[in-house]
C-alpha cells in the first residue's frame, strides 16, 4: 500500500495533556526521591541503575517538550505552550519561545543552509555534538542551570546526589536525543529512503523506538507527519509498510 504525504496535522489526542503530565510528574517524582529519599551504598549497583530510567524520563521531558512545539500536547493553545514551557525549562532551562523558531527552521529545511541543527562542514559525532550544543546553549539558560544546582545545594541535597542523579542524567539524555534525534536520522550520505525529508529511521521495533528515544528514531516518520504525537508514531511506521 503507498503511503501518501499528510496534508494536514492530526487534532491533538485528548490523551496528550494526561501523557505529557504523567511523563513530567514521573521525571519529577523519581528525581526528587533520588535526592531526598533513603542514602543508597554508592559501592553498590543500585544508586547508578536509577540514573537509567531517569535519563529515559528526562529524554521523555523534552520530547514532551516538543510534542508542545508541534502543538500535539493540547488544543487549548495556551494549555500547550504552558506545558511545552514547563517541560524545556525542567529539562535544561531552555527557552521554549526560541526552541519553537528553531525547529520550525528545521522542519522547512532539513539538511539545508538553514537548518540549525544540522553540521554541513563536517558528519562526525562528537564535533558535530559540539557545534549542536554551542547553537542552542544560552547564557541565560547557563544561568537557570547553575541557579537550579544551588538551590538544591541550599536545601540540603548532598553535591554527589546532584550531580549522579539530576546532572548527569540529563547529560545523557542529552546526548541520547542528538544522537536519534538529529545525528542518525540526518546524518550523510543521502540514501532513497530519506526522500523527501532528508531523514532516515529506525528499523520497524516498536519496543526498542519506545526505549532508545520515545520513539524519536521514527524520524522520517515525524517528518511526514509532525502532527503526530510521540505515542503515535508507530501507526505512522505501520502505515509505511
Amino acid at each position: 500500500m503507498a503511503f501518501e504525504p499528510s496534508t494536514r496535522p492530526a487534532p491533538p489526542d485528548p490523551w496528550g495533556v494526561v501523557l505529557a503530565l504523567t511523563v513530567v510528574g514521573a521525571w519529577g517524582g523519581h528525581l526528587a526521591w533520588l535526592l531526598a529519599g533513603p542514602a543508597l551504598p554508592w559501592g553498590s549497583p543500585l544508586p547508578w541503575l536509577h540514573v537509567l530510567p531517569q535519563m529515559w524520563l528526562s529524554t521523555g521531558l523534552f520530547i514532551t517538550g516538543h510534542d508542545a512545539m508541534h502543538g500535539t500536547v493540547s488544543l487549548n493553545r495556551r494549555v500547550n505552550a504552558a506545558v511545552g514551557m514547563l517541560a524545556c525549562f525542567l529539562f535544561a532551562g531552555l527557552s521554549y519561545r526560541r526552541l519553537v523558531v528553531n525547529h520550525r527552521a528545521h522542519h522547512v529545511d532539513p539538511t539545508g543552509e538553514h537548518d540549525p541543527d544540522f553540521a554541513a562542514r563536517g558528519q562526525a559525532f562528537w564535533p558535530w555534538f559540539g557545534a549542536f550544543m554551542v547553537r542552542y546553549t544560552t547564557w541565560p539558560q547557563i544561568a537557570v542551570m547553575a541557579l537550579k544546582f544551588n538551590v538544591l545545594l541550599w536545601l540540603g541535597v548532598p553535591q554527589a546526589r546532584i550531580l549522579v542523579f539530576w546532572v548527569l542524567p540529563s547529560v545523557l539524555a542529552t546526548v541520547q536525543l542528538f544522537y536519534f534525534g538529529t545525528y542518525l536520522p540526518h546524518r550523510r550520505p543521502e540514501t532513497e529512503g530519506m526522500a523527501p525529508h532528508h531523514a532516515r529511521s529506525l528499523p520497524r521495533n516498536h519496543l526498542w523506538a519506545l526505549l532508545s528515544c520515545f520513539f524519536f528514531g521514527y524520524h522520517w516518520e515525524h517528518h511526514q507527519s509532525p502532527g503526530t504525537p510521540w505515542w503515535r508514531l508507530w501507526r505512522v511506521k505501520d502505515a509505511r509498510r
